[in-house]
């Protein structure tokens, strides 16, 4: 199986984990996907000052910004495996 096909494996697999994820690892299995699936981050940054979840969001990918969408797939399966235990 390849990178791209376990990529995607885990990503419904992140659907049926056993417990839910604290938001800080939320966050970062968005991240992790978004910058995997899509690259650097290409959308402004939440217009609402209030928008915490969305600014949250836009800040966990933003941080990604340079990382390969290689790397970012394999830390995805990596984590995913990781809650799945």
């Amino acid at each position: 199986m390849d990178l791209k096909e376990q990529f995607e494996q885990a990503a419904a697999e992140s659907k049926n984990l056993s417990e839910r994820p604290s938001n800080e690892t939320l966050l970062q299995l968005y991240s992790l996907y978004k910058q995997g699936s899509v690259g650097d981050i290409n959308t402004d940054p939440p217009s609402n000052p209030f928008d915490f979840v969305n600014k949250a969001k836009y800040d966990a990918w933003a941080a990604l910004k340079g990382k390969s969408t290689t790397d970012a797939m394999t830390e995805y399966i990596e984590l995913i495996r990781k809650l799945k235990v």
